[in-house]
């Protein structure tokens, strides 16, 4: 299964859902770039180029769902666990 395989590696569903959200503004990165920097080939070129890095942000949030899912049933996120990174991001965060 590769979510097992995933998890084994320390792939967790927070860096599925940071990649969804890192490829949304790589989306908007890359199609603002091929814009500017390829003026002579159009609009259309740029849309392209956004759409295919757009494309994987449902991936990457289909994938955290998927681990999140698994770690729910593994039993390495439980309400604990996220209470206690909540209060330690809000520790870092003072």
């Amino acid at each position: 299964m590769i979510i097992k395989k995933m998890h084994e590696m320390g792939i967790r569903s927070e860096h599925a859902y940071l990649a969804g959200v890192v490829s949304i503004g790589f989306s908007v990165a890359a199609w603002l770039g091929s814009l500017k920097l390829e003026p002579g080939v159009g609009l259309d070129r740029a849309d392209r180029w956004g759409i295919f890095v757009g494309e994987w942000a449902p991936t990457f949030f289909g994938l955290g769902l998927a681990l999140s899912h698994y770690e729910q049933q593994d039993g390495t996120l439980t309400a604990a666990n996220v209470h206690e990174l909540r209060e330690r991001q809000k520790a870092q965060a003072v």
